[in-house]
């Protein structure tokens, strides 16, 4: 079963969790990845939701996919995907994108688009079915750029396809 995460804010903003509630054997692998920030501030961003499970292969990403897709198509929604899970991402191939995000003036990465959502991910600054082998740290700081150095703009909402093992059993 999917465990969904919500954060809002009141102050037209969203200060996500990094993670709410993760299960023991993430939080054992955690001392491995190195330290998750408490809250990131992402200003622009009406509504985080966090999409994880316990397990991998129970389609947390295509259900990302389908109900940004869906979401999208409200007139003047707008929705971000973080596809987060730096190992084995998956939203690119999803959305059919392929390409590197172009910088904003700020020197922020910009999200691609398709079917009207912007999307982020280790797969667009990979090369195709490379492996991705890193250390903790370097996985915490990917995650931690993606939030911080990406130009999302104005969503109404962003949700992340979180790794395997991410949420409660």
């Amino acid at each position: 079963m999917l465990w969904l995460a919500k954060a809002l804010c009141s102050g037209g903003h969203s200060t996500f969790p990094a993670l709410a509630k993760p299960s023991q054997g993430f939080a054992t692998r955690l001392g491995k990845l190195g330290k998750l920030p408490e809250k990131v501030d992402l200003p622009d961003v009406k509504a985080a939701v966090a999409i994880a499970s316990g397990k991998g292969g129970v389609g947390k990403s295509t259900t990302t996919a389908n109900v940004a897709v869906a979401l999208a198509k409200n007139p003047g929604f707008k929705i971000g995907i973080l596809d987060a899970d730096v190992f084995g991402p998956s939203q690119p191939r999803l959305f059919g994108l392929k390409g590197r995000p172009q910088p904003s003036a700020a020197q922020k990465m910009i999200p691609l688009q398709n079917h009207g959502v912007h999307v982020m991910s280790m797969g667009f600054l990979l090369e195709e079915d490379a492996p991705a082998v890193w250390r903790g740290p370097m996985v915490m700081s990917a995650i931690d750029t993606f939030l911080q150095k990406v130009e999302w703009g104005d969503l109404d909402l962003l949700l992340v396809d979180m790794p395997p093992g991410t949420g409660a059993p």
